[in-house]
């Protein structure tokens, strides 16, 4: 059984930088590869970012590649989310999750568990 718990969302301007982190428990953090979703304002939750369980393969949303940046490290057990330059669409609940099989994906079904959200609000 794997549990997260986000942090380090709040209110920024666009153009500013906000570092989320997402704490891992329950089982060794180094078995399982990571993804970063988000839900924004009446829209439906979808990928923003993943990790490989060894962090040296990464992926982006289109819309945040060149601005943000995944990694991790396993010996503390925390995934981070590095977001530069953020825009008011970036304005969402963030949630990071799980694939305790290792498996790198997009895909939120795929996933075997989800931290509570830390919402970011950029405004303009």
């Amino acid at each position: 059984q794997v549990q997260l718990v986000e942090s380090g969302g709040g209110l920024v301007q666009s153009g500013g930088s906000l570092r989320l982190s997402c704490a891992a428990s329950g089982r060794p953090m180094s078995t399982y590869s990571m993804g970063w979703f988000r839900q924004a304002p009446g829209k439906e939750r979808d990928f923003v970012s993943a990790i490989s369980w060894s962090g040296t393969s990464t992926y982006y949303k289109d819309s945040v590649k060149g601005r943000f940046t995944v990694s991790r490290d396993n010996a503390k057990n925390m995934v981070y989310l590095q977001m530069d330059n953020l825009k008011p669409e970036d304005t969402a609940v963030y949630y990071c999750a799980a694939d305790v099989r290792g498996i790198v994906t997009s895909r939120q079904d795929q996933m075997d568990a989800w931290g509570q959200g830390t919402l970011v609000i950029v405004s303009p």
